[in-house]
């Protein structure tokens, strides 16, 4: 964030919510918004926008803050020629995502901060991402593009009309995806899983090379296919464990605290960018409860505990319910991840002889590091295994497993109390409704399965508080529950598709969970609003932005909706909306909504093949409606429910979903549910019913008997 305190010249962003935002209203560039305001601006001075896209966890977007926008004499050459307006990529998905693509279109990459020049009335004509002040490593300086831009629009009006059209021509082409297939099936699940074993590193886990994401959508689908019967099975299931673990062992992951950073700058997983999202480690945490349910896995189990706990600690509003957004990398733009990565010296200060020799082999922490602004920095990150650690020459004298085991708790319990006494990096402290709800799963599917009955509470206090604040009766949804800081908005930011197809799914793992049916309700709620708000009933699937009101005036490429199919950085909100509507017509038998699935699935089976990696979530969508529903019902309240329950939880598969119930909840089902189970008997001994299809089988209390149910239906 801006490290300039300027407080006699405020600019438009002083009033914004937005952390991100209110970061540079202390900048001498005369920063707008983005709204109406300063498009008619634009128009009416017939000056070209300079549009900034960022984030408050972004590096480079900080770097460019500092040395261009913080630079009066680069201010004024944009005061004097544009009309300046600054977006918070996670506050305005809508805005980043059509801005990316036309950036993209222009230069070939995109990411943040992204830099795009925009005609008065929003169309792109050029763009890019960092530009440095001055030309540099051969990119030009942003004093020259700067010129060289308000020169064209002056003098070259007809050439920047011409681009912006052909610009947004190829934005609008590439969202109309003709790539429709009709009645997708398992076949196109195995290219999609063949797609994601061909790019599997063997060595060092993960998929392709530097730099490196952990493609959580990936990881799920192996997770799935290696559970089942199958050729590939065994080699599906290699390819995630060893993704896992490589992962957890990785620089990526926060040996001291826990969760996970973004993504790893080598292939190693050893030196990340060191920003932590909310986003990521939802999904991430989703994986490693997988992995143990299917495999038993105790490192998988250690490190979804972890992640639990670093989000307790850090990221998660205790008191109202709700998660936080991000955690910064940086203090400052003259470090690194300095916060979380350590010298030998520093170690040394903190630790006695004895933990250093275990906890510095351990955690590879040498004299010379992993970081290139300081070399003597070190990334935690474990390359062997405790027990090896004896052969190494600083071992203690007298050695033993059990005391290394001992020393090496002790060391971590130093070093992270030593570094939380350090300045924590910026806590983004926005309620996201979708990245909430998307948290709010992974805790259900945590607190389930290890028993984390916090997890499980917390997860419930902040639906009820999303439910609450963020979705109207009018059946609204808000992109934004709530601003950290205090702030206030001054306009509402509608949902997107991905917020309510996250909370309606979120909505229903909380019924899952609980039996409560209110939670069923606000499920079935927000998918009948998102069809009716993003449903596209002529040419199939999900817009990601409602329709456009008579009347309303959409800026530049928001003119244009988007079909989103790739997971980048999120679950594509079609594929989570099949999923959504395939979850309830098992519920509630409404055939419209499994139409609406296998009529979204099939708009992109011609073309998603190609995205291989990125559509991941595609294939968990298709697995589930290719695959028959198969519904565990766990009646009771006693220890023999939860034992019944978590056999039943025992084993991902996505076409699988575990209810608990107690028997005065029997009295308010989903229909098709209330229809398809059978009478129940009067007995004091909890018991449970696997259903499928139309059918349910007979009720058990025995818990070998459900094994055997469950290994053929599922």
């Amino acid at each position: 964030m801006s490290n300039s305190h300027d407080t006699t010249n405020l600019n438009a962003l002083s009033t914004a919510a937005s952390a991100y935002l209110r970061s540079a209203m202390h900048q001498p560039v005369r920063w707008q918004e983005w709204g109406d305001a300063a498009f008619e601006q634009a128009i009416r001075e017939d000056k070209p926008i300079l549009l900034d896209i960022g984030a408050v966890w972004c590096h480079w977007c900080h770097v460019m803050d500092r040395e261009s926008y913080e630079n009066a004499d680069i201010a004024e050459v944009i005061n004097k020629f544009f009309v300046a307006v600054k977006v918070d990529r996670d506050e305005r998905p809508d805005v980043d995502t059509r801005y990316q693509a036309a950036v993209s279109s222009i230069s070939g990459q995109g990411g943040w901060p992204l830099t795009a020049f925009l005609t008065p009335d929003g169309l792109p004509f050029f763009g890019g991402t960092y530009f440095p002040p001055d030309d540099r490593h051969g990119r030009p300086g942003f004093r020259r593009v700067l010129f060289t831009m308000a020169e064209a629009f002056e003098k070259k009006r007809d050439e920047v009309n011409e681009s912006a059209g052909s610009v947004m021509s190829a934005i609008e082409q590439n969202e109309s995806f003709s790539g429709r297939a009709e009645n997708p099936g398992p076949e196109l699940v195995a290219k999609l899983v063949a797609s994601a074993l061909q790019q599997f590193d063997p060595r060092n886990g993960g998929f392709g090379s530097q730099p490196k994401f952990p493609h959580s959508g990936a990881v799920d689908l192996l997770l799935d296919v290696a559970s089942r019967p199958g050729e590939i099975a065994e080699t599906a299931q290699r390819a995630a464990l060893v993704t896992l673990e490589k992962m957890s062992r990785g620089g990526i992951y926060d040996q001291l605290a826990g969760g996970f950073h973004r993504y790893s700058v080598d292939e190693h997983w050893v030196v990340p960018h060191f920003e932590k999202m909310a986003y990521d480690n939802s999904e991430l945490l989703k994986n490693y409860v997988h992995a143990y349910q299917t495999f038993v896995e105790p490192e998988s189990a250690r490190v979804a505990r972890e992640i639990v706990r670093w989000v307790d600690e850090l990221l998660s509003d205790r008191e109202r319910g709700g998660f936080y957004a991000s955690q910064d990398a940086d203090l400052s733009l003259d470090d690194d991840g300095d916060y979380f990565t350590w010298t030998l010296d520093e170690a040394a200060a903190v630790l006695t002889a004895d933990e250093l020799a275990i906890a510095g082999p351990f955690y590879n922490i040498r004299e010379v590091g992993d970081m290139h602004h300081n070399p003597a920095k070190n990334v935690l990150h474990i390359t062997q295994s405790l027990s090896a650690i004896p052969e190494a020459k600083n071992r203690p004298a007298s050695y033993e497993l059990e005391t290394a085991k001992d020393l090496l708790i002790s060391a971590r319990k130093k070093l992270y109390a030593a570094r939380l006494e350090r300045k924590t990096p910026y806590i983004d402290k926005t309620v996201y409704t979708g990245w909430n709800a998307m948290l709010i799963s992974a805790y259900l599917a945590a607190g389930r399965v290890f028993e984390l009955r916090g997890a499980t509470e917390f997860a419930l206090k902040s639906l009820d508080r999303v439910l609450r604040e963020a979705w109207s009766a009018q059946g609204e949804l808000a992109h934004v529950v709530a601003y950290g800081e205090g702030t206030e908005p001054g306009t509402r930011v509608a949902g997107v598709l991905e917020d309510y197809v996250f909370l309606g799914n979120a909505a229903l793992d909380a019924w899952e969970a609980t039996g409560e049916i209110r939670y069923y309700d606000a499920s079935a709620a927000i998918a009948e609003s998102a069809v009716s708000r993003f449903y596209d009933p002529v040419g199939g699937a999900f817009f990601d932005t409602e329709a456009i009101a008579d009347g309303e005036l959409r800026r530049g490429a928001l003119a244009t909706r988007r079909k989103p199919l790739q997971d980048s950085p999120t679950p594509a909100g079609n594929s989570i909306g099949a999923t959504l509507l395939l979850r309830l017509y098992a519920l509630n038998g409404k055939a419209t909504y499994a139409d609406m699935a296998t009529n979204t699935l099939e708009s992109f089976a011609g073309v998603v093949e190609h995205f291989g990696l990125y559509a991941a979530s595609y294939g968990l969508a298709l697995q589930r409606m290719v695959t028959p529903p198969v519904q565990v019902c766990i009646i009771g309240e006693d220890h023999h429910a939860r034992l019944l329950e978590a056999v039943a939880l025992a084993r991902f598969a996505v076409n699988k979903s575990v209810i608990r119930f107690s028997r005065e909840q029997l009295a308010a089902l989903p229909p098709a549910l209330a229809e398809t189970l059978p009478f129940l008997p009067e007995q004091e001994r909890s018991f449970a019913v696997v259903c499928s299809g139309n059918t349910c089988q007979p009720p058990v209390t025995d818990v070998d008997a459900l094994v055997a149910i469950l290994s053929r239906a599922v």
